[in-house]
């Protein structure tokens, strides 16, 4: 098999040449998935720095995407005519000026976070801490598109024998699980719980721990979600059954779990998250979908020595070290792909509640026509 056919078969598409117009799949109000619509709009060309992405496969976040195609983000506002899409993988199309790091025709993963670059948190390699933070689909026209330009520091070679729905899926989740573990310090044999593990960042989460040699307590509130984790964790339980943090310690010989990962925010998933952890454990969230507000007894924390840290997304170590572990077999877990055609379809999917993992848009040039 040729390499051009090789790289068809895993999603990918040769670069292109770059033409004035491209097709991109936009919203011109708030509402429901059915806003979205198909568009022909002016190709964007990358500045100083940046390189220009031909997309071949885009993740859908619940934040990023349905509820900023809502109307309802909390952290940005957005104005209409936009372009959804964060986490991408892609062929790179063009260069701009002073971009020796990668070349035309690399296949590339795309972190969204762009930092500025030149704050103390940046200069430190804490990229994510920046103040200037903005992200690609959010701040920035995303890539439910032909093509999208972005920093030439945010793209990632992907390995050979990689799809492009992977490394879509890889993109942005991997580097925030990885900053998550290295955070919280994870050694081999700890006990890592992770609340919502059915979610796209909560099955990555527990798949890279796992992959790193952690032993996973896994939870969900769907009895059907909790049978498919099965294979993949050392125990799976229902957050809200009134023996859940019994069956932890249980599990865990009395002691609890090393690191707890909650990205929930809900008040009562938090105070089981907090009565499962191990004297000297931690904390990690990344997102508090479920509200946010939550009781903390300082006195607790102090004599328990426990640590509770916020990981906002991945940095350039993250990135590195995902992408390590990439190449020593870590996958994340992807439910399933849908043309970009359809995304309002795969938009309604993921409302419905019927993911397990990550749901990525395929944007090859077929992809437009279904």
């Amino acid at each position: 098999m040729s390499d051009t056919s090789a790289a068809a078969e895993l999603g990918w598409s040769q670069a292109l040449p770059v033409s004035a117009s491209m097709r991109a799949m936009l919203f011109r109000r708030f509402g429901p998935p059915d806003v979205l619509e198909r568009a022909t709009v002016g190709t964007p060309r990358p500045g100083p720095g940046e390189v220009l992405v031909q997309v071949a496969a885009v993740g859908i976040g619940r934040l990023l995407d349905l509820t900023a195609r809502a109307g309802n983000h909390p952290y940005a506002t957005i104005e209409p005519p936009h372009i959804l899409g964060a986490d991408h993988a892609g062929t790179i199309a063009a260069l701009g000026e002073g971009v020796n790091s990668v070349q035309v025709g690399d296949r590339v993963a795309v972190l969204p976070g762009v930092a500025c670059g030149t704050c103390v948190y940046c200069a430190d390699g804490r990229q994510e801490v920046c103040d200037a933070l903005t992200v690609i689909g959010t701040h920035h026209p995303g890539a439910y598109a032909q093509y999208c330009v972005v920093p030439a520091r945010n793209v990632h070679r992907v390995p050979d024998g990689i799809t492009a729905a992977m490394a879509a899926s890889l993109a942005l989740l991997g580097p925030v699980a990885a900053n998550q573990m290295t955070q919280a310090g994870l050694r081999p044999g700890h006990w890592v719980l992770v609340q919502g593990a059915s979610s796209a960042l909560g099955s990555t989460t527990a798949a890279y721990a796992r992959h790193l040699g952690a032993k996973i307590i896994a939870t969900s509130r769907s009895a059907d979600k909790r049978a498919a984790m099965a294979a993949g964790a050392d125990l799976v339980l229902d957050t809200n059954a009134p023996d859940f943090v019994k069956r932890v310690h249980e599990a865990t010989g009395g002691r609890g779990v090393d690191i707890a990962v909650d990205n929930l925010g809900d008040p009562a998933v938090w105070d089981a998250t907090v009565d499962s952890l191990a004297r000297g454990g931690t904390v990690v969230t990344s997102g508090a979908f479920l509200g946010g507000k939550v009781g903390i007894d300082l006195r607790r924390v102090y004599s328990d020595c426990h640590r509770i840290i916020g990981v906002r997304t991945g940095n350039p170590a993250a990135v590195a070290e995902l992408w390590r572990q990439v190449e020593n077999g870590f996958r994340a877990v992807v439910d399933r792909t849908f043309p970009i055609a359809r995304a309002a379809d795969a938009h309604r999917y993921m409302e419905d509640d019927n993911s397990l993992g990550r749901v990525a848009l395929t944007v090859r040039p077929e992809d437009w026509e279904v």
